[in-house]
């Protein structure tokens, strides 16, 4: 990645240069090529003749198709780009996976302060979590949290990071059965048992299909200082379910408070790659970077899971080449093929993403956006892929089934086990991630001038010179601090409590 004026080559066998600036007519690209129009910064220009039908390279892979000859010097994006069908899928399984690294010489042991919980996992926060089963019990769990807020009681408190009201839409008007309804369990269960919560009280209503006798059952829960539960039918009505909920949260006070931080290897962390309002710089700056400090993670005998199906199409055979194994990697394709099944039944289509911020920012296609997203998965071999929500159980780089739709992903991430979370932006995501601290990465300087209270790094440096050895650094220590206590931009903001949004597949009834 050598600046040449003002663009940017990626590989050898590209066909077009990044713009790194604004590129008004006749600005010189390569040699003695010129724009022929203006380019706008981070999106594309042509470097050579490409003439219709041929592919369109950008780090050396595929990202779509001429929709018509173009010119050198001429701005490559929608209006002569196509998707294309006859991308590269040379998934090669596990022909790149490599033995576990460990840690290089001279690196030494990370720690953070985190608190232990009783089943061994390590939390990064300290929160008290209120939880709906189903919407219809959605308001009293926020007029709990309020009335828990208002009443001053936690500043008796200080080792309490707070009380974190979940509401969401789901719950009812649904089948008791199959995977919609698994997936609703799972995440419920994730958060419910979440190491960021030192208790959880989960309130329903009494009726609606998710009932909560059967999700204890089911997880063989028993009620106690660390969970309880109730049902507004059964309490006797809102006031009264209000007044309910806030004594069983004032009973958890004294318990929660128990837990202090000590250190903790960072091998206890689990990780969760995240990455929404995307541009033509996520996938040189911030999303490699993050790609270094997952490395390190794992190298510290961490985790980093990333997601997002939608947004590995088209790239997907990066991971299946350095997959564990065959059927690690068979995975990842029968994902691939779900999806495609998915959009089609639901009358969209995989390149529906990018969206029109995206665009704007410089990506055309899904092809382009998911090789600058597979960027943050780093280097290492891919170790377990897993259902939407599903508890990760493997150290290293996993692979987790979720949406690209940066609430839902995370949501699935967090239920997951993932106790702390970094999400690059490009046009400026504002999102937090409670009861996980969520560690904004800007792509560009621009956009982290403009917003620089939600963004905790800024990864636009690396295209004036910072190395991404250096910035991934910058990273992994980040992780460390906040994860040790130090409150994220987003965290400063109160983000967190409308961000909690399960995947919702099946029919709504």
């Amino acid at each position: 990645m050598t600046p040449l004026k003002k663009t940017l080559r990626l590989n050898v066998q590209d066909n077009v240069v990044v713009a790194i600036a604004d590129l008004p007519t006749g600005t010189p690209v390569e040699g003695d090529i010129v724009t022929v129009a203006r380019v706008p910064r981070s999106h594309k220009v042509a470097s050579r003749v490409i003439a219709k039908g041929e592919p369109i390279r950008k780090f050396g892979q595929v990202i779509g198709f001429a929709s018509t000859d173009i010119l050198p010097g001429e701005w490559v994006h929608e209006k002569n780009v196509t998707m294309g069908e006859d991308f590269e899928r040379d998934y090669a399984f596990a022909a790149e996976a490599t033995p576990f690294e460990g840690l290089r010489q001279g690196e030494v042991p990370a720690f953070f302060d985190g608190f232990r919980r009783a089943d061994g996992r390590a939390g990064t926060r300290n929160y008290i979590g209120i939880l709906s089963s189903v919407n219809c019990s959605a308001t009293v769990v926020d007029y709990v949290a309020d009335e828990i807020n208002r009443s001053g009681i936690l500043d008796d408190y200080p080792g309490i990071d707070g009380v974190v009201p979940l509401p969401h839409g789901q719950g009812c008007g649904m089948a008791g059965r199959g995977e919609a309804f698994d997936v609703l369990s799972r995440t419920q269960w994730g958060y419910a048992s979440h190491p960021n919560f030192a208790a959880t009280l989960l309130v329903g209503l009494g009726c609606e299909v998710f009932q909560i006798p059967r999700m204890k059952d089911t997880y063989r829960i028993a009620e106690g200082d660390h969970f309880q539960s109730l049902t507004i039918q059964e309490i006797g009505g809102t006031r009264k379910a209000v007044e309910a909920g806030v004594a069983r949260i004032k009973e958890m006070l004294p318990f929660v408070a128990r837990s202090i931080r000590e250190p903790i290897p960072a091998s206890e962390l689990t990780l969760a790659l995240q990455c929404g309002g995307s541009d033509g710089y996520s996938g040189l700056t911030a999303n490699p970077a993050l790609g270094v400090a997952s490395d390190m993670l794992v190298r510290h005998g961490g985790t980093a899971i990333l997601s997002e199906t939608p947004e590995i199409y088209g790239a997907e055979h990066l991971l299946t080449r350095r997959a564990e194994s065959v059927e690690i990697g068979q995975k990842i394709v029968d994902l691939i093929h779900w999806w495609e099944e998915y959009t089609i039944r639901n009358g969209g289509e995989m390149n529906n993403n990018p969206s029109p911020g995206n665009k704007a920012g410089g990506l055309t296609t899904i092809l382009e956006k998911s090789l600058g997203a597979v960027a943050k998965g780093g280097n290492s071999t891919l170790r377990g892929v897993y259902k939407y929500a599903e508890r990760i159980d493997r150290k290293g780089f996993v692979y987790m089934d979720t949406p690209g739709y940066d609430p839902v992903a995370a949501t699935g991430q967090v239920a997951g086990g993932a106790n702390v979370l970094c999400f690059t932006t490009g046009r400026g995501s504002a999102y937090g991630c409670k009861p996980v601290p969520s560690i904004k990465l800007a792509t560009n300087s621009e956009l982290y001038a403009r917003m620089t209270d939600d963004m905790d790094i800024n990864c636009g440096d690396i295209i004036d010179g910072v190395t991404l050895e250096e910035k991934g650094r910058e990273i992994f220590e980040t992780v460390l601090a906040v994860a040790s206590g130090q409150p994220s931009k987003s965290e400063a903001l109160g983000y967190g409590r409308n961000e909690f949004v399960p995947w919702q597949i099946g029919a709504v009834m």
